[in-house]
């Protein structure tokens, strides 16, 4: 765009002085242009500058507003909508390609009991402290986001039921061993079938075995395949 606008430059001045000269042709452009060829290319390439650092850097804030419309603010991982459309992804190309796909769910146990004894201050931390968690044991590949208030999710591409319960074990333990913060998280895993559920049955089973791991005791991962 920069470049197409930047030629409306040196189209205007020539415009401008064939005017002068009374006399508007493509003979008379032609003659205009190779009697002052430097100061055309001059006026092209200045105003193309221009208009490309301009667009530039109106491209990074509207990059950096996107980003920032997709981020949770208190632990910087990716927000629900996000998370939605990065699900929709990656059940429809498991679909195509067969792969497996898994989704973990994980909730903070007890955070009104964090936040009674502590005050929101202390349950914030504790939210910072499983976002931490999971984004260290992420996978590049992987996304995790915080879906809820005290409700996060990570999505794992090619990743099979065994790998993706060993996944939230590991999250789960680093959470558990923080001694910062006094917390524990419980975490549910589904895995897409032969059947390739939609992301909404994968989402339904994988809160099903949260809700399974709580009712066992909380601090622990339950997987939907294996149960």
């Amino acid at each position: 765009m920069g470049v197409g606008l930047a030629l409306g430059a040196p189209v205007g001045l020539a415009g401008l002085r064939l005017a002068a000269a009374g006399e508007v042709s493509l003979a008379a452009l032609g003659r205009e242009i190779e009697q002052d060829l430097g100061a055309f290319l001059y006026v092209t390439l200045s105003t193309m500058v221009v208009f490309f650092a301009f667009g530039y850097v109106l491209g990074r804030q509207v990059d950096a507003l996107v980003d920032l419309s997709r981020t949770d603010p208190l632990t910087g991982l990716r927000n629900q909508r996000a998370f939605d459309e990065r699900l929709a992804d990656e059940v429809a190309r498991a679909g195509r390609y067969g792969g497996p796909l898994s989704l973990l769910i994980a909730d903070v146990d007890s955070l009104k009991a964090v936040n009674d004894r502590g005050g929101h201050h202390a349950g914030n931390l504790a939210l910072r402290a499983v976002g931490d968690a999971m984004r260290k044991d992420a996978r590049q590949t992987d996304m995790a986001a915080r879906i809820g208030g005290d409700e996060f999710a990570l999505i794992a591409p090619n990743t099979d039921a065994s790998e993706a319960a060993a996944l939230g074990d590991r999250i789960r333990s680093l959470v558990a061993q923080n001694e910062a913060v006094e917390v524990t998280i419980s975490v549910g895993v589904a895995t897409l079938g032969r059947e390739r559920p939609e992301g909404e049955a994968l989402l339904r089973a994988a809160d099903a075995a949260l809700y399974e791991a709580k009712h066992r005791g909380r601090n622990r991962v339950v997987s939907a395949a294996n149960d």
